[in-house]
């Protein structure tokens, strides 16, 4: 079925509806325009939100980033960001795919539906014109017929009227012979454009105005098959990017599950971990025996109990040497020994060995600089230094080693620069055509200061470590008393997966498949320490052995 057929006659209605289809995909235009702004607005909020809560990049060294359940708010922070990108692509490509297209095609189905409009509308004028021409035929013979009529009538009365002579009633016949005539062809051309017109008429229903018709319904049909296409389209946009955003979700799940408490447990040891032992039991002052009140304060400023190690006594500094310490400054010098435990207060402490004093310092000597805080002047801020000395001694020794760590990738970069320079100045002394080698002075100049700058920091880092301090001279008399006592017991073995050189200061080399004894686990910073049979000990990547601990 047909429009021409079926609805020849609805002209009307047929313009009306076509009309509103095309308003109807104007008003979905507009739709999906809207939805792309909220979609837009909602990237954007996305994308400023997770802005507002990523790390910047100073902050990226702050002790908390290594917490599993810090780093899994910053992952999901990141799923959110490519859930905004995903956001954006589907506002791209609702307007790409059926805004704009939709916007194109509406503008083609309008400009078709004029030109059937105006095509319908010129066969109605052309029809018209025919049926006036027809109207006027037919009106003039009406007129002229009666006219004719009148004109019979007046010549068959003269004709009979005995006091009209010959003439007139030759004249009266003439005229209505006349009059006939004219009525006669006008009542042919009548009879012409009646024919013309039916025949328009016909051609008009029959032909021109049911093709138009039909043209407007595959127009109309064509318009409800692309609106039904971005109808499609409007759920498939979203649906191709599902996958991607269901990898985000997952992902934002995954970083839920990734959180280890008891890792973050173990982080917190490790970046906050001191190195320095408990304090030992305070011994009994029998001021009845005249003690010397300086050998009984020999407890270098320790905490005095739990109230100082949690802070609660802030009135109170103490430190590893104290300037508040009772011990005067004849009793105890920095390069002065301590004098000897008064008999009176019976065997020393053994948590202590022979002498509190000779313990504390043996203890501090295990760090590289030996004027470090207590526990609280350590919760305090202290004063950054290059060699990290504010720092206790596990953390010193991570940062010392993450340190020489930079260096060394910072003076390989340079070292590969200075090859690469090396290389193209000897091209150019051999093919002057392509530069001139003297261009290339100041670059490696440069590069070569680099080098040597960078060669000398972590010589500069050793020397700090190596060299002692006056302070220093105070236990180094005492470092004998236990180095038997500082062999510390294996805790494991370890077999080389792979060969490693031990080219670096305090690393040891070995050979894949041999076997060594495990003395410090790895601390978090991709080193364990282990020994060989013969003694020798040293750092290896944790990653280049399997390793097997002691139950």
């Amino acid at each position: 079925m047909d429009w021409g057929t079926e609805l020849w006659d609805q002209y009307d209605i047929i313009e009306k509806h076509t009309q509103s289809g095309l308003e109807l995909v104007e008003k979905y235009v507009k739709f999906v325009k809207e939805r792309t702004e909220i979609e837009q607005n909602y990237a954007k909020q996305l994308r400023n939100l997770s802005k507002k809560y990523n790390l910047k990049r100073s902050s990226k060294d702050e002790p908390e980033c290594r917490l599993s359940s810090y780093q899994s708010f910053l992952d999901i922070v990141n799923e959110m960001n490519d859930y905004a990108g995903q956001r954006e692509l589907i506002a791209e490509n609702l307007m790409m795919n059926i805004c704009i297209d939709l916007t194109k095609y509406l503008q083609e189905l309008k400009q078709e539906r004029k030109t059937y409009l105006m095509e319908a509308k010129k066969a109605q004028q052309s029809l018209e014109s025919t049926y006036k021409q027809l109207d006027n035929s037919k009106k003039r013979f009406e007129r002229e017929w009666r006219e004719a009529e009148r004109a019979a009538q007046y010549a068959e009365k003269t004709d009979q009227d005995i006091n009209a002579t010959k003439a007139d009633v030759e004249k009266a016949k003439q005229q209505a012979h006349m009059r006939a005539h004219v009525a006669e062809e006008c009542k042919n051309d009548y009879a012409a454009q009646l024919q013309k017109y039916n025949k328009e008429q016909n051609q008009f229903y029959f032909n021109d105005m049911p093709l138009i018709f039909n043209k407007l319904q595959d127009l109309d049909e064509r318009r409800v098959q692309k609106l039904a296409q971005g109808y499609i389209l409007f759920s498939d946009t979203e649906k191709h990017v599902m996958p991607i955003i269901g990898k985000c979700l997952e992902g934002i799940t995954k970083a839920g599950t990734n959180v280890n408490e008891k890792n973050d447990s173990m982080v917190v040891i490790e970046q906050n971990k001191s190195g320095f032992e408990r304090p030992g039991d305070l011994e009994f002052e029998d001021y009845s025996q005249g003690i010397n009140r300086a050998s009984s304060d020999s407890s270098l400023g320790t905490p005095k109990g739990p109230m100082d190690l949690l802070g609660k006594n802030r009135s109170k500094n103490f430190w590893l040497f104290s300037k508040k310490s009772k011990l005067s400054s004849s009793t105890l010098t920095p390069f002065s020994t301590p004098p000897a435990p008064s008999p009176a207060n019976g065997p020393p402490s053994p948590k202590f060995g022979r002498d509190p004093l000779s313990y504390c310092l043996k203890e501090i000597n295990k760090t590289v600089k030996p004027r470090i805080s207590s526990f609280r002047t350590l919760r305090r801020s202290p004063t950054v230094t290059e060699d990290f000395a504010h720092l206790p001694p596990e953390q010193r020794r991570k940062r010392l080693q993450q340190k020489l760590e930079e260096i060394c990738k910072e003076l390989q970069k340079e070292v590969d620069q200075s090859e690469a320079l090396g290389k193209m100045k000897d091209v150019y002394e051999k093919n002057p055509q392509m530069g001139d080698p003297a261009s290339l002075a100041s670059q490696i100049n440069q590069t070569s200061q680099n080098i040597e700058r960078l060669r000398a920091d972590p010589d500069g880092a050793h020397s700090d470590e190596s060299t002692p301090d006056a302070s220093q001279a105070i236990y180094a008399e005492f470092d004998d008393d236990f180095e038997d006592e500082e062999v510390t017991a294996p805790i494991g073995k370890c077999t080389a997966m792979y060969n490693f050189p031990g080219a670096s200061e305090g690393t040891i080399s070995m050979q894949e498949g041999e076997v060594l004894a495990v003395v410090e686990e790895d601390k978090g910073d991709g080193w364990t320490r282990v020994r060989r049979n013969n003694g020798d000990e040293g750092y290896i990547p944790t990653s280049y052995v399997t390793i097997n601990l002691n139950k």
